[in-house]
């Protein structure tokens, strides 16, 4: 098992806890203070690509090596020369990484522009994505990125209201739509979900009907985290009832006498909320593939314009059947999302031990789409998902799945900036702290080293102000200010890189940008080997 670095002493970041490839910590915890690097990033935005302390030091790189197959084992190519689509002489002044365009867009008849190439993950039933919605959404608005609503928020809400099973009324729902389109400029999209469940309670016919193309559809198959339904824990026996009353799995039985017994004793305190397994009834990839078809055709006379797709790290026969299903439904987007990828709430050893890591499920995803397009046919645009953070992941996975994949989707890491401005927006305001579900009394070291007020702290609150308007910034949650300073980062790192390669814009970023760190990656991702790359083209040179 590879051990990932817990500490950068040259940027000064450091875990809390056990650390993931992505550089945050296994369990990420709402009331952390600090500070590793995506936390240090939410508050100081760009400043964190480089090694602090400029003047006094000098750094050098700790990772000129990589063990074993993933994305760690790519390493980035760089140019000497040129600049890709240069229409006559090029200054060395326009070349210049400001200028990279990093603007994407997504979609077919409809297509959805974005100013950076992000996305959410689902953000659904669990209660940390209601706790700290109007961060994330306010701030992929105001970023100008999707944000996808997951799956079972009408079914949880106790204030829906459902008559023989449909949903008439979901107040939840509706506060998270509403929040994102009141700062949405036309950019970006709001996405929400459906499972099994929100499917028989006609969550889409509810869409449609009460948002119109505003919204856009999709279905979900699974997620890279587990291989079972979304779940999510609850304290109070009353609410595991309803839920249950509902139609959900809920474990153990809150119906269960010797259970309520055990509850009162204080021996049982959490009841796990269950989804159910999808495409049960089905024996046949091609069965699936049938009723996939007449579903999308339903949504689409129901007046869906645009539906997206999202699959888990399932095996290739799966992924296989969902890029099939996608490019032959002409989806807008279809979003793989390998192991380990991110959750709210996922048995632990299955989260450890299940499906394929995200590297790989990626390379064949790649594999077999362009397999289609080779075709002729019409394949879907792609996002990759599965433990991304930072520019560098950005730059891969573009690459990686490049001329296919529009978006890297991202579900834990953008959540960081959510927890942190909330934190310090209850520090500072003790009056709100109980409404932004902050979870400090006062401001940590950690924070303070920057300042006091939201303008010293946030590199990135005169931006936001200068978008919104100084009037609405009392509006503004702080998470969303730390969300702009974040995407601040990550975009400004990914400009770098593409400047290093000589790209001005997503659409010149190709695989041959990538070299492989070790033979086995090579092997796996058809990415060469770093002494490979670019040989042939050295040997024209010296032979001449």
């Amino acid at each position: 098992m590879i051990e990932w670095r817990k500490s950068n002493d040259a940027l000064g970041t450091s875990n809390r806890g056990n650390a993931c490839e992505s550089g945050m910590c296994t369990l990420c915890d709402s009331s952390c203070k600090g500070k590793c690097e995506t936390w240090l990033s939410s508050m100081r935005g760009r400043e964190v690509l480089y090694p602090r302390k400029f003047g006094y030091i000098t750094s050098g790189s700790g990772n000129s090596t990589a063990v074993g197959v993933g994305y760690h084992a790519l390493r980035i190519q760089g140019y000497a020369f040129g600049w890709q689509n240069a229409a006559g002489h090029q200054e060395a002044d326009t070349c210049i990484f400001p200028n990279v365009d990093i603007s994407t867009q997504f979609g077919r008849a409809h297509p959805v522009k974005c100013r950076v190439p992000i996305m959410t993950g689902a953000l659904g039933s669990t209660f940390v994505a209601a706790r700290y919605w109007n961060s994330f959404a306010i701030g992929a608005a105001i970023s100008g990125f999707p944000i996808v609503v997951g799956e079972n928020v009408v079914g949880v809400d106790r204030k829906s209201v459902l008559e023989r099973g449909r949903i008439q009324v979901s107040p939840e729902l509706d506060r998270r739509i509403e929040v994102y389109l009141r700062y949405n400029d036309g950019h970006g999209a709001i996405i929400v979900q459906m499972n099994v469940e929100d499917s028989r309670n006609g969550v889409a016919e509810y869409l449609i009907n009460k948002y119109g193309d505003k919204v856009i559809l999709e279905l979900k198959w699974g997620q890279g985290a587990k291989c079972i339904g979304g779940e999510i824990q609850v304290e109070d026996i009353e609410y595991a009832r309803f839920l249950k009353d509902r139609g959900y799995i809920v474990d153990p039985d809150p119906y269960d006498p010797s259970i309520e017994a055990a509850y009162k004793s204080g021996a049982i305190r959490h009841f796990a909320r269950h989804s159910r397994l999808g495409g049960t009834e089905f024996s046949s990839a091609e069965q699936v593939r049938e009723d996939f078809l007449r579903a999308i055709a339903h949504f689409r006379k129901l007046g869906h314009k645009r539906i997206t797709l999202k699959t888990g790290s399932y095996g290739m026969e799966a992924l296989a059947l969902a890029i099939r299903c996608a490019t032959d439904a002409q989806l807008d987007l279809l979003t793989i999302d390998g192991s380990g990828g991110g959750t709210g709430m996922s048995p632990w050893n299955m989260m450890e031990n299940w499906g394929v890591p995200s590297l790989l499920l990626h390379s064949r995803a790649y594999e077999y789409v362009k397999m289609l397009a080779d075709r002729g046919l019409k394949v879907p645009d792609l996002a990759f998902a599965g433990g991304f953070a930072r520019e560098d992941h950005l730059f891969k996975a573009l690459c990686l799945g490049a001329p296919f994949v529009k978006l890297v989707c991202m579900g834990r890491a953008p959540m960081i900036p959510a927890f942190l401005g909330s934190n310090i927006e209850g520090a500072l305001h003790p009056e709100r702290r109980a409404d932004v579900n902050g979870n400090w009394d006062e401001l940590p070291p950690t924070v303070s080293a920057y300042g006091g007020r939201p303008e010293e702290i946030f590199v990135s609150w005169e931006t936001v102000a200068k978008k919104v308007g100084k009037d609405e910034m009392k509006n503004i949650p702080l998470g969303a200010v730390a969300m702009c300073a974040y995407v601040d980062k990550i975009t400004c790192g990914l400009q770098q890189f593409m400047a290093g390669v000589r790209k001005p814009n997503i659409a010149g970023l190709s695989r041959s940008d990538l070299m492989s760190a070790n033979r086995d990656t090579a092997r796996e991702t058809g990415i060469p080997f770093i002494t490979d790359a670019g040989h042939e083209k050295a040997l024209a040179i010296l032979t001449r």
